[in-house]
């Protein structure tokens, strides 16, 4: 056999491999820098890439967060891998939010790019990684994050510190992989019917997980509450 097709054919299961870790996996196994710089290339695209439906959006995200936070006068929210801002934007189109999101992005551009989507005084940009965030115990009235777990080093240790800023009584929102890509991102998601316990196992009641997307199971959570001053009703 000819060297140079000798070569190929043992490239070949590399590059099939590089091509399944940067297009499925995002990079995940290659670290949280890696990953950063993948979306600080495609920050300017990730719109068009990702092809949200605003009225999807509002019915299925931003309604039932802005039912969540009714009955708190000015609710305090993080959103976890905030990209271009996609809570930020459906809950701020109703223009009855009286809160404050904080979107917590590691990618400088991606930050960039969802600034000029949401130029509001209820929205605030921190650039941070999922571990550590840089808030204190118990801060937000509500967390968010979404199509994330699966990319950060830990999906166990980024559930325990979206728990750890959740002020008690505040409710987790996030999403767990189910789609047949989900088992090769190894060691980043959960079996669909594992899910629950290992958000039991961090400390929260009240979950509920729904099929919301083809690839991703929705699931709402509540960090057990101490006092009922500052409690969210879960949505309808």
């Amino acid at each position: 056999m000819h060297p140079l097709l000798t070569a190929l054919l043992l490239l070949l299961p590399i590059i099939a491999l590089l091509v399944w870790e940067l297009y499925v996996c995002e990079g995940a196994h290659f670290g949280p820098r890696f990953v950063t710089w993948l979306y600080d290339l495609s920050a300017r695209h990730y719109d068009n890439i990702k092809q949200f439906d605003e009225d999807w959006e509002d019915r299925f995200l931003g309604e039932p967060i802005h039912t969540a936070c009714t009955f708190l006068d000015a609710p305090l929210l993080l959103d976890v891998g905030a990209g271009t801002a996609r809570v930020a934007r459906t809950l701020l189109r109703s223009g009855t939010f009286t809160g404050t999101i904080i979107n917590a992005e590691p990618s400088r551009r991606m930050i960039t790019q969802g600034s000029r989507l949401v130029p509001s005084h209820h929205s605030v940009w921190v650039n941070a990684w999922s571990v550590p965030l840089p808030f204190p115990d118990n801060t937000f009235d509500m967390v968010t994050c979404l199509e994330i777990l699966e990319f950060t080093p830990s999906p166990r240790g980024t559930l325990r510190e979206l728990v750890r800023v959740l002020r008690p009584g505040g409710w987790l929102i996030t999403t767990n992989r189910i789609g047949r890509e989900a088992k090769w991102i190894l060691g980043k998601t959960f079996p669909r019917e594992q899910f629950t316990a290992e958000l039991q196992a961090v400390g929260l009641i009240e979950i509920d997980v729904l099929l919301w997307q083809m690839d991703y199971d929705l699931a709402w959570a509540q960090k057990p509450p101490r006092t009922p001053s500052r409690h969210l009703q879960p949505a309808p």
